[in-house]
């Protein structure tokens, strides 16, 4: 077979950046795929080549090249101290004991520690802080490869997966009034110790379970990154891969530790934008419904707010799956200075679907709801053997107060699995699904209103 040694001063990560022609795929948990081309030409047979890698589980390691396989791969980490005297063991070094005092022994072992020094004599502790000739230390990692390849290959292209690297999608959502929405989003690539000279760069947007548990990575300070553009960036393109979508950035990045990086996801679109004022309901999803009597303001329900952007498919934004992320909203005051009025995080959102978040909570809308009647009776079992069942009856009053100068409407919610059922109520009420009831409860401005509904749980 033929073999090949390769080993030049390739520091690919952490301590130095990652030249030539890489790309990483960046995922939002901290992990990143690492795909790297290098200039080195493989035989047919077996190769060897040593490269400078730092941050890399040997594992990981693969190319993606179907004709090559790793056959072998040794991580041989950076040289720490206790490595370094173990190195040393038999040589004389010089030990620093203070400013411009030094003294020079022989390592005989360094656990336990035995040190002789010229005279013959032996110290059992260190002398000082040694000093270490620079063919025992390593300053990266290096990782030593054995690669088969099939036939020749013009260059080695090798892929692995690293840590501390991760992105954040963030949405900016101006109401215009009207019932409109200026959107526009971004991604934000941070690192923690990731360092990457012009490379292209994909984002990862899904669920990709971790089989494996991950490093825990010391957080580098944050400092601006300021991005200045000569000319309108290109769109950054998306495409479905598996069962995740996968974001490329337009042009080639520079990573450093602590320096967030931001690209725009889509341009900026207008789209229909519906506000929700929601009363959530008091009625448990399973289990038993509970006796709660007392006064009217012991029972403070938040009113809910709801912003749902509406993304009919055929239109850009419709067209496009949206990454989890935040979404703050803003709205203009009587001057025109946009305001943070809302801020939720988001989960992935496909094609065709709206985005809906909860922002808050309403400052001029107030509810509060209060337990008017409640009962309890045994029902015979449905058939023989089986365990009796009991049925609650429960009866609600809800008041709604709108402080606004402008007439709204709440949506008053029950939700529940299982049989039950809304008896009487004093307004209509709409059947969401199998499980969930509302009532749209008009509430004039500076004014009341109140609802009032029985309802019927079986168990």
């Amino acid at each position: 077979m033929t073999r090949s040694a390769f080993s030049p001063a390739l520091l690919l990560l952490l301590a130095g950046p990652l030249a030539g022609q890489t790309s990483l795929s960046i995922y939002s948990d901290g992990r990143a795929v690492v795909r790297r081309t290098l200039p080195q030409a493989l035989a047919k047979g077996r190769n060897a080549l040593t490269l400078e890698l730092d941050g890399v589980d040997p594992a990981t390691v693969f190319s993606p090249d179907t004709a090559v396989t790793v056959a072998a791969a040794v991580l041989r980490p950076a040289t720490g101290r206790g490595a370094a005297l173990e190195s040393a063991a038999g040589q004389t070094l010089s030990f620093v004991r203070a400013k411009g005092d030094t003294v020079r022994a022989t390592v005989v072992r360094a656990s336990p520690p035995q040190y002789r020094l010229p005279d013959g004599r032996f110290l059992l502790v260190e002398p000082g802080e040694p000093l270490f000739p620079a063919e025992l230390v390593r300053t990266t990692s290096q990782l030593s490869l054995v690669l088969d390849a099939g036939r020749a290959r013009p260059a080695t292209e090798l892929a692995y997966v690293t840590e501390g690297v991760s992105w954040h999608a963030v949405y900016q959502v101006v109401l215009t009034g009207a019932g409109g929405a200026a959107v526009s989003g971004t991604a934000t690539v941070t690192s923690q110790r990731v360092r990457a000279d012009s490379s292209a760069v994909q984002l990862v947007a899904g669920t990709i379970f971790r089989a494996r548990p991950g490093s825990p990575l010391p957080m580098a300070g944050f400092v601006r990154a300021d991005m200045a553009m000569a000319a309108p960036e290109p769109a950054m393109s998306e495409e479905a891969v598996g069962e995740a979508h996968v974001y490329t950035l337009p042009t080639r990045i520079t990573l450093e530790p602590g320096v967030p990086v931001t690209a725009a996801l889509f341009p900026r679109v207008v789209v229909s934008a519906v506000q929700e004022l929601i009363a959530p309901g008091v009625v448990p999803w399973r289990g038993y419904l509970a006796n709660s009597p007392g006064p009217a303001e012991a029972n403070r329900v938040p009113v809910q707010v709801w912003y749902t952007l509406k993304r009919p498919r055929g239109t850009p934004f419709g067209d496009r799956p949206v990454p989890g992320g935040t979404v703050q909203v803003y709205q203009a005051d009587s001057l025109g200075r946009v305001q943070l009025v809302g801020e939720a995080r988001s989960s992935h959102t496909a094609p065709g679907r709206d985005l809906r978040v909860q922002a808050g909570e309403a400052f001029d809308v107030t509810a509060e709801r209060v337990q008017t009647d409640y009962s309890q009776e045994q029902l015979p079992p449905p058939r023989r053997g089986l365990p009796a069942r009991q049925r609650v009856t429960a009866s609600y009053r809800v008041m709604i107060a709108n402080a606004k100068p402008l007439p709204v409407t709440v949506d008053v919610r029950e939700a529940r699995a299982g049989v039950w059922t809304v008896t009487t109520s004093s307004l209509p009420l709409e059947k969401l699904s199998a499980t969930e009831v509302r009532f749209r409860v008009s509430v004039p401005a500076g004014g009341e209103a109140t609802l009032t509904y029985t309802v019927q749980v079986e168990s």
